[in-house]
């Protein structure tokens, strides 16, 4: 899946915390928000100056990346609820890591049918 795939169906699937996503879905809507996120920090620098448009970003981006990492777990047949582990400062984050760079699993499990790229 290329990047601008990965995030027209992200952002048409922003609150479909159903089904799966594979990697690079994932991974491009991740690097996708890194540079919203980091352009939108230096426009508020220059601009604002307060953090506004910062702020912004990244409350519109947070329901979409939820979904799509639920969606992701949901590919190695995990559960969405594994994004807790998040709370749990670096020993969660490399977890999450760990399993965000899993292959798809290539047949169907509880989720559904594998994503097409």
């Amino acid at each position: 899946m290329a990047f601008q795939e990965s995030v027209s169906t992200v952002l048409s699937k922003y609150k479909d915390f159903t089904g799966r996503a594979s990697r690079s879905e994932f991974w491009w809507f991740a690097l996708f928000t890194v540079i919203v996120n980091f352009v939108a920090s230096l426009l508020d620098q220059a601009i604002i100056g307060i953090g506004l448009l910062d702020t912004l970003a990244a409350l519109a981006l947070l329901l979409p990346s939820l979904a799509v990492g639920a969606r992701r777990l949901h590919d190695i047949d995990k559960s969405g609820w594994f994004m807790l582990l998040a709370l749990i400062p670096v020993v969660g984050w490399i977890v999450l890591i760990y399993f965000n760079v899993q292959p798809s699993q290539p047949t169907a499990n509880r989720f559904g049918a594998p994503p097409v790229a």
